[in-house]
């Protein structure tokens, strides 16, 4: 038998500072809590936990761009606040990365660059 170093006071200490770290990132970090699709401004609308507001038009974002407004609808909030999902669109984003204008991948932002200058 291997002896992998978890012992219970091992599991209990590390568990411990994984609801330390993830208390700190409630606070520190942008957290959704809740998220809608807006269909008469055409804008995905994320409500944060700090009171703010944050929304994009769809066709920004690498999976949501074409899709079609009860698809748009189905928009989940992670239970932790820090993602979006849509399941039909099989479609994911970190609410941190929206707030930072990341909005699929390295080559989906090149093209959207691209299309704006």
């Amino acid at each position: 038998m291997v002896n992998s170093g978890w012992n219970e006071t091992t599991i209990k200490t590390a568990i411990a500072k994984a609801r330390e770290a993830a208390d700190i990132a409630n606070v520190v970090e942008p957290r959704a809590e809740s998220a809608y699709y807006d269909q008469s401004r055409d804008r995905v609308i994320i409500n944060l936990k700090s009171g703010a507001t944050f929304s994009f038009p769809p066709a920004l974002a690498q999976g949501l761009a074409g899709a079609s407004p009860e698809d748009l609808a189905e928009v989940e909030v992670t239970p932790s606040g820090d993602g979006l999902h849509w399941e039909k669109l099989d479609a994911d984003f970190s609410v941190p990365a929206l707030l930072a204008g990341v909005f699929g991948t390295a080559a989906w932002m090149a093209q959207i660059k691209m299309k704006v200058s």
